[in-house]
């Protein structure tokens, strides 16, 4: 596969995970610094890695956060805390990860993590 090949694959798995809103404002603010990584980060992370046969999108989206919580990257939670719905990922399901979260990543974490998710979720109740 050509990487313009893996770009698109990578663009159609980005769209239907972050949805179009999100990765239409990333792509409105490329700039001469950032134009090579974003493509990299659509062909590699999204093009080659998401769509590997091995795990479905549910999974990848629940391995994604626990490792977020771990790393403590709030901004790219966040954005992967809203993106889990795409991927069929329950507000109980989340829940149950942040409470497993406590035990393997710490209490600061998997509290910050409650509070960002419910943001989160307060947030999407409002917009609808």
């Amino acid at each position: 596969m050509t990487d313009e090949e893996h770009y698109q694959q990578g663009m159609e798995v980005r769209r239907a995970v972050l949805g179009d809103k999100h990765v239409d404002r990333t792509l409105s603010q490329l700039t001469p610094l950032n134009e090579e990584f974003q493509n990299f980060i659509t062909r590699y992370a999204w093009g080659d890695i998401w769509t590997r046969p091995g795990l479905e999108r549910h999974t990848r989206s629940m391995i994604t956060i626990a490792m977020l919580i771990a790393l403590n990257r709030e901004a790219e939670l966040k954005m992967h805390l809203r993106a889990a719905f795409n991927n069929g990922v329950t507000r109980d399901e989340l829940k149950e990860l942040i409470m497993h979260s406590a035990l393997y990543c710490g209490l600061p974490a998997a509290n910050a993590t409650m509070h960002l998710a419910q943001q989160v979720f307060d947030e999407m109740d409002a917009a609808g």
